[in-house]
């Protein structure tokens, strides 16, 4: 027999060791790199509170430091980075208009863009099916066959690129190319009218359309004010869209967003609110979103790129670019600019933005259907981002080395995968609890 007491000092050990790395991983991020105070860092470890899917999405760095410590055979070569999204999980996919007014479905986050190995994104995305299957009281079993739908979907449409049976360069997911839930949530928005939004956050006064001031949106400093309005017309210089004229771009009000986000707590966004088109006085209005944005996670793990910094120096070039690159039909009111030094992007707040909701996932097969869907938009957005598009960063075709350096036993490299997500699923769920009775102890926050 084993004496209880010699196993019960090896688990305190392991525990201790990780909670020390996970102290050093948060002080170094949260405390230095971002600059968050004691009240900032409370507000988003109280959302990373929430459960193991909330704190695996707000803490991209702890993901990046464990995966790129790990051996994987299928990456590609160093020298063939792929551009990849940098955060990819479940809830960063949604509904968007795109660039011709269409209502189309895709991946909507760009903040983490960088060039690494496509392994990245496949394996954080993975991460998350797996704790969301966990939050839809799936088991080990089906966990894995989600995962494992995804990489195939993936894979597949990797394929068919390099067959050319389809082009990254149209590849869209509309109303009618979209199946199962994702095609119920297009066909829903396709009835909603442009103005549903701008109802919802503004209000038709005396002098003009204005910004509603509620917990979310405040009326911004005279100082944060001069500071837009300074910029603007460099923004304006850097929009994708340049068949917009001037008096388009007019500013009718400004507020600032608070409550969004887990991972961008600590950095500043706005809302501006700009005449937009002139044939609806007040109604046809839009709102953009001036988000700032830092250096991103991967750029402290992935191979060091040189001629990724010379292009992209600025922090909102290289999100507005990025999400250019991996979009067929990309907002048309990407951009950015300067303020104080710091990087910001800009884009269209859509009045039909949505993402799908759990109450929408009624089966497996619809979880199934959903993550193909994922799986043939995240091949879509790395084989695009590269020779296909005209930003000159990368010479050479993705989807090419993507399949090579899958090989030919795609069955073997989805459960490759789906094993290894399935297991740091287990340990994130072990971090959880790790990470919420350090917070409790450090920063008074309770698990909601």
């Amino acid at each position: 027999m084993i004496d209880p007491s010699i196993t019960e000092g090896v688990i305190r050990t392991r525990t201790k060791l990780r909670k020390d790395l996970l102290i050093s991983i948060f002080e170094e991020f949260d405390g230095k790199i971002l600059g968050l105070n004691p009240e900032k860092r409370a507000e988003k470890y109280q959302k990373m509170s929430l459960n193991p899917f909330s704190f695996y999405r707000g803490n991209a760095y702890l993901f990046y430091f464990d995966a790129t410590r790990q051996y994987f055979p299928y990456h590609t070569s160093v020298d063939r980075p792929t551009w990849i999204q940098g955060d990819l999980h479940f809830e960063n996919f949604g509904a968007f208009r795109s660039e011709d007014g269409g209502i189309v479905y895709d991946v909507n986050d760009f903040d983490e863009g960088y060039v690494g190995s496509y392994l990245y994104d496949l394996l954080r995305m993975a991460g998350s099916i797996a704790l969301v299957g966990r939050q839809f009281g799936y088991g080990e079993t089906e966990q894995l066959a989600n995962i494992e739908s995804f990489i195939r979907s993936y894979a597949r449409q990797i394929r068919r690129f390099c067959q050319g049976k389809d082009s990254p360069d149209d590849f869209v997911m509309d109303e009618g190319s979209a199946k199962g839930p994702v095609k119920k949530l297009l066909r829903k928005l396709e009835k909603r009218k442009q103005e549903h939004y701008l109802e919802k956050v503004t209000a038709q006064m005396q002098n003009g359309r204005v910004f509603l001031e509620n917990s979310e949106l405040v009326i911004p400093t005279e100082a944060e004010q001069a500071q837009l309005e300074n910029a603007w017309s460099f923004y304006t210089e850097t929009v994708i869209s340049r068949n917009l004229n001037e008096d388009h771009f007019r500013m009718k009000d400004i507020a600032v967003k608070h409550g969004t986000g887990t991972a961008s707590i600590g950095l500043d966004r706005f809302y501006i609110l700009i005449e937009g088109g002139t044939e609806k006085e007040d109604v046809d209005d839009t709102i953009l979103e001036v988000k700032e944005v830092r250096v991103p996670v991967p750029a402290y793990f992935m191979p060091y790129s040189q001629s990724f910094w010379d292009y992209f120096g600025h922090q909102g070039k290289r999100v507005s670019a990025t999400q250019q690159a991996m979009h067929h039909k990309a907002d048309p009111y990407l951009g950015f600019l300067t303020m104080e030094e710091r990087h910001f992007y800009v884009r269209e707040r859509s009045p039909y933005k949505k993402r799908l909701k759990p109450k929408d996932i009624e089966t497996t097969g619809d979880m199934i259907q959903v993550l193909e869907v994922m799986g043939c938009l995240t091949a879509k957005m790395h084989a695009r981002a590269d020779a296909d598009v005209n930003i000159g960063l990368l010479p050479y075709h993705s989807e090419k080395e993507i399949f090579k350096a899958m090989g030919p036993d795609l069955d073997a490299f989805a459960r490759h995968i789906s094993h290894w997500a399935y297991a740091y699923a287990n340990q994130i769920e072990t971090d959880y609890g790790i990470f919420t009775e350090w917070v409790k102890e450090s920063f008074g926050v309770q698990p909601i």
